[in-house]
């Protein structure tokens, strides 16, 4: 099976963008409805928080704009729309629930841009690609939850958008085996470059903006 994927995909979906000259670092819905047992979101992604706090230190080392995100609802939750009524348990993202709280360790420093979403991107009804664009920043190093839901609706709206996504690939989680390696196979075939958190690290040691 895998030589006929290699067969299949090898000379046409096998292309690799690099870094670009500015990227920015995201943070995607890292928030406490998937690191706690009791709420029906938890994910079992604790390792890949970690990865991603490795990555904004070095972001933050580098001088990176780091950008986080989380969702956000009035009590009616109208302004979620379908997705809402397809998904109920975003419920526990009403403003001020405790499972919408950044976990432990997350902090978003002052001067770190925080985007309240509604929908699974980052990029669809907010200012992020017009902050990147004002900031001079071309490609976007992808972390977050989940790889399946908002990581890959952000890396396609990152592509449509003109810049290039960076996905690190054990600092994204979903609470499913299957489609997180599957949502990592098709976006390296056809919208980002993946990448593990220790070439990033590498990467970004060296930059300096």
């Amino acid at each position: 099976m895998a030589s006929d994927k290699a067969d299949n995909y090898g000379g046409v979906f096998d292309g690799s963008m690099g870094f670009g000259a500015k990227p920015a670092l995201i943070l995607i819905d890292f928030v406490e409805a998937y690191f706690d047992p009791s709420c029906a979101l938890y994910a079992e992604v604790e390792d890949a928080l970690e990865n991603a706090l490795r990555l904004r230190d070095a972001a933050r080392a580098a001088g990176l704009l780091i950008i986080y995100t989380n969702v956000s609802y009035t009590k009616s939750m109208i302004e979620g729309g379908r997705f809402a009524q397809k998904v109920p348990p975003l419920e526990n993202f009403i403003a001020g629930h405790p499972m919408g709280a950044w976990p432990k360790g997350l902090e978003p420093a002052e001067d770190e841009l925080i985007i309240t979403k509604h929908y699974p991107s980052a990029f669809f009804g907010t200012s992020l690609a017009s902050t990147l664009t004002a900031n001079g920043n071309d490609s976007l190093i992808i972390t977050g939850l989940s790889t399946s839901g908002c990581v890959r609706a952000s890396c396609v709206d990152c592509s449509s958008h003109g810049f290039i996504p960076i996905i690190a690939e054990d600092a994204v989680g979903d609470r499913h085996e299957a489609p997180h390696k599957a949502n990592l196979f098709d976006m390296q075939a056809k919208y980002a470059d993946v990448m593990p958190t220790t070439a990033l690290l590498d990467y970004l040691g060296g930059l300096k903006l």
